[in-house]
């Protein structure tokens, strides 16, 4: 169902993508958008379980898009580094493929959001359960469930790790 990577010496562990969205702090969530345009925009996210939690509010073009098509794609860049005298970047990203559903449950919806909450303010505990008390009704929690997960890094890594 998906594409086998070109460029097989480039592709990371699953393990090594693993690290990259539990490590990253933004990425961005692609969706179909209005009139069939791509839509693809920036976003704060946690990485638990197998999955991909973000917040937004309960209506606008991400909840208008994931209820037309729950079909999905996340992308974390890890690095990007510009080698101008190689005409190259050295990067490293990967790209969740996946179905997005919006968190109905209380519970399901309060447990997203303090994972999510407890990943950007670790050691503000009260004030984050205070902040998602306060505005618990107004926000609404995605869960992207992954179904394929795939990374690239350039050639230049990994001739780096091999060396």
């Amino acid at each position: 169902m998906f594409r086998e990577m070109r460029r097989k010496k480039q592709i990371l562990s699953i393990e090594e993508c693993i690290t990259i969205l539990e490590g990253g702090t933004s990425g961005v969530l692609a969706l179909s958008g209005d009139n069939d345009y791509p839509y693809a925009v920036p976003l704060s996210y946690v990485y638990s379980d197998s999955k991909i939690f973000f917040h937004c509010a309960k209506e606008g073009h991400k909840i208008d898009a994931i209820a037309r098509n729950n079909k999905v794609s996340f992308c974390v860049i890890d690095k990007d580094d510009v080698l101008p005298q190689k005409y190259t970047t050295c990067f490293r990203s990967v790209i969740a493929f996946g179905n997005a559903r919006i968190l109905e449950e209380e519970n399901e919806k309060r447990n997203a959001l303090e994972k999510l909450a407890a990943r950007y303010s670790p050691d503000h505990e009260q004030g984050r359960l205070q902040e998602i008390d306060r505005l618990f009704q107004q926000v609404c929690m995605i869960e992207l469930d992954i179904e394929h997960l795939t990374g690239k890094e350039a050639i230049e890594l990994v001739r780096e790790k091999n060396s």
